[in-house]
């Protein structure tokens, strides 16, 4: 199989270019020299410089201040990313783009990228049956095969011995994506046990939550794509306004609970067998270490078994509304004290009815993380959960309505002052080849993707018959047939009758005024209605409204 998805990725022009450590840069001499610029294997120079695809390029970080909240420097891997392992990356040409330019740009296409097509990103509940089964599919897929491109750190540059001593581990492809969300979530290790800094996170509580994400679902989507060969492939979303609960942990969809122990997944559910990784925040911090990347225990789920103080319930529409209402991206502090700020409320950390920052409550966002209580309720281990992947494409789609509705202009992104990691022009980590948080500041029609209920409403209809449609289509030869064979039988049953008419014409027996009497009722008074019952009719309507 894996001779067939090599070709088909490079022919399609796929974009496996993401993950913090591509093989060919994680290796002693790629450290020590600290450059990234691995050669494209169309012409055999570094970043496809020969054919014109990019180039190797010295890393520019701008000379910017991080936020005040952030009092020393230089001693976080993540800082100014990606100088602590690599001052030279591959910079890619026009609608080129990964980590040695052999991929294409997102929305781009075909061996030269110059194919441009729309994704069109679904509600999970209008997949037909086929298309669920498909995602369960991928998603179990990626989660059992090894990545072949990247591989993730398990040590910090310093335990490396400035590259001298390579500290890698081999993940599964869905596992890197796991990795990748707690690495840039994790604390700051600063030297020994118990010496973090926990207030620090390069991709929450701060502008470039959306951005991050957003970057984050379109290199999810691109390697499935590259895995299974599917060119269709999007991820759904979750539309999780004014739900009673959890509608998509069912064993067809996300999986239910288990009946021997609610906080675990039901052995019908292909995730029931899954095991997390990068899950223990707390231990590793005590330690002073990175998440070594080994399996932890199974995937844990206990839906509105949570913290009521926490969170009251699953976001209304009306709370979605009134975030989309709100028409500064990012305000004061630009953390989780923001005030009116469409980031913060969105994020959870402002009060969905009020905008004020520093809720008591989580709403938004936050409020999912929460309400599932178990592995997505740990910010630094929340991409285990499958769910994770269907909720962020949704808070994503909110992320895109507000972009539409509000045209902020590119200065509504903070250039300055932001916390550390947030400010615009800042690489984000752990990405490579490298990407500012101001690039995805941007509509996602510009990436290439829409989302089905944001388009028009003769395409809004299309789309929710679609899978009805499809499965019709599916089953229309079986009523054609059933069709064929109802009418034959009608026909027959006709010609029977006709021709037992014929044989028994005269015959007393079929004479039918000797008949209808045998099935007559004894004969009652008509049924008419009193005006007392028909004033206790019109009553009881009203009661009932």
């Amino acid at each position: 199989m894996w001779p067939l998805v090599a070709v088909i990725g490079f022919m399609l022009c796929l974009d496996p270019s993401f993950q913090q450590f591509p093989r060919p840069c994680a290796t002693r001499e790629a450290l020590r020299t600290k450059e990234c610029c691995p050669p494209w294997e169309g012409d055999g120079s570094a970043c496809g410089a020969i054919s014109g695809r990019g180039f190797c390029q010295d890393v520019e970080v701008p000379d910017l201040p991080d936020g005040p909240q952030y009092p020393f420097s230089g001693l976080d891997d993540r800082e100014k990313w990606p100088l602590v392992f690599y001052n030279r990356t591959c910079r890619c040409a026009g609608n080129f783009m990964g980590f040695n330019c052999q991929d294409c740009k997102f929305g781009y296409f075909g061996a030269n990228c110059n194919e441009r097509r729309e994704s069109l990103r679904r509600n999970v509940f209008h997949l037909s049956r086929a298309e669920r089964i498909r995602l369960m599919s991928y998603l179990n897929l990626a989660k059992q095969t090894v990545s072949r491109d990247y591989v993730v750190a398990t040590g910090t540059y310093q335990e490396m011995e400035n590259g001298s001593n390579p500290m890698f581990a081999d993940v599964s492809t869905y596992d890197v994506f796991v990795w990748m969300h707690y690495y840039v979530s994790r604390e700051a290790l600063l030297g020994g046990p118990g010496n973090v800094w926990t207030d620090v996170d390069f991709a929450h509580w701060a502008p470039a939550f959306l951005p991050w994400h957003r970057v984050y679902l379109l290199h999810w989507e691109h390697e499935i794509r590259k895995l299974t060969g599917d060119m269709s492939f999007t991820i759904p979303y979750w539309d999780w306004r004014d739900a009673q609960g959890c509608d998509v942990c069912t064993d067809d969809l996300m999986g239910e609970r288990s009946p021997q122990d609610p906080s675990l997944l039901s052995p019908g559910s292909v995730f029931s067998s899954w095991r997390v990784l990068c899950s223990r925040a707390d231990d590793y911090s005590g330690r002073g270490v990175l998440c070594d990347a080994q399996h932890e225990g199974p995937l844990t789920r206990n839906p509105g078994n949570h913290n009521r103080d926490v969170v009251e319930r699953l976001p209304t529409s009306a709370e979605v509304e009134f975030t989309l209402s709100l028409a500064d991206y990012d305000t004061g502090a630009m953390d989780r004290s923001a005030n009116m700020s469409f980031r913060n409320t969105l994020e959870g950390f402002g009060d969905p009815q009020t905008g004020l920052g520093s809720s008591s409550r989580m709403g938004m966002h936050a409020a999912l993380h929460v309400y599932m209580n178990g592995s997505m309720s740990s910010v630094q281990g929340s991409a285990n959960d499958p769910i994770f992947l269907l909720h962020h494409a949704f808070v994503d789609s909110i992320y895109e309505e507000w972009l539409r509705r509000h045209r902020p202009s590119a200065a509504q992104y903070p250039e300055s002052n932001a916390p550390i990691g947030h400010n615009r022009e800042y690489h984000m980590v752990p990405f490579l080849p490298l990407i500012r948080n101001r690039e995805y500041f941007i509509s996602s029609k510009d990436l290439g993707y829409e989302y089905s209920y944001l388009l028009g409403a003769n395409q809004r209809l299309a789309e929710s018959l679609r899978p009805y449609l499809e499965e019709l289509q599916d089953v229309w030869p079986w009523l054609l047939l059933a069709g064929l064979c109802g009418g034959i039988i009608t026909l027959a049953a006709a010609a029977a009758f006709l021709t037992a008419k014929r044989r028994y014409r005269g015959s007393p027996w079929l004479q039918v005024g000797r008949w209808k009497n045998v099935f007559a009722l004894p004969e009652r008074q008509p049924l008419i209605r009193s005006s007392d019952a028909e004033e206790t009719k019109h009553r009881n309507y009203q009661t009932t409204i």
